[in-house]
């Protein structure tokens, strides 16, 4: 897997910190596990972040210290086996299953979406489009972020394939294509609606919840 285009700093950073809304975790999370680069970038900010956390002396509750050599003594518990998953694990685990136990929903032209349970700041889905089907002309009203699972897609920028994750402000309206010869299946997160260009998409987006 070739991976060309990755995750921002401030994103990272953001993931280190806990400070993502759980849609956008669920985003990076997923593309960490795909992408090496990213993984190590992630990790020389979680080490600088725990150095800084080190070396501020903070004062331990009462019997914290008493209550962590308890737990010393508790027995290990085995980690689960993995199971056979056609998902990346942060995404496989989140959603209990792989793309067969997917509920999914007809968006029209052939595209489908499966919107995901997270909480309130964004929302997650699962977006599936069929080879050589256009996604609407749209716009943006905050930030969406696009990771390819399978397939590819193109748009005004450039091609998205396995891997890749696409960051879209508001400064961004373009018509993402999926390309010949394989359905393109994506994990998306936004913090605010698209704003669709034709009629028809905007009478539709309530119902839809794009």
């Amino acid at each position: 897997m070739s991976i060309r285009h990755h995750l921002s700093d401030p994103l990272l950073i953001a993931h280190a910190a806990g400070s993502l809304p759980e849609a956008f975790g669920l985003v990076v999370a997923t593309h960490i596990s795909m992408c090496d680069a990213c993984r190590a970038q992630l990790a020389t900010f979680e080490a600088v972040g725990g150095a800084v956390i080190l070396a501020e002396p903070v004062a331990l509750a009462q019997g914290a210290l008493h209550a962590a050599m308890a737990r010393l003594d508790l027995p290990q518990i085995s980690a689960p086996v993995a199971k056979s998953c056609d998902l990346p694990a942060p995404l496989g685990d989140y959603i209990g299953g792989n793309l067969a136990a997917v509920k999914w929903r007809s968006l029209g032209m052939g595209v489908r979406q499966a919107i995901l349970p997270t909480s309130k700041g964004a929302s997650a889905r699962l977006l599936y489009i069929p080879a050589g089907q256009a996604v609407p002309d749209h716009g943006h009203r905050g930030t969406e972020l696009t990771l390819v699972l399978r397939g590819a897609f193109r748009d005004a920028t450039d091609r998205f394939g396995p891997g890749d994750v696409e960051i879209a402000g508001e400064e961004l309206e373009h018509t993402p294509i999926a390309e010949a010869g394989e359905a393109c299946i994506c994990l998306a997160a936004t913090d605010a609606p698209l704003r669709f260009s034709a009629l028809l998409p905007r009478l539709l987006q309530p119902l839809f919840r794009i």
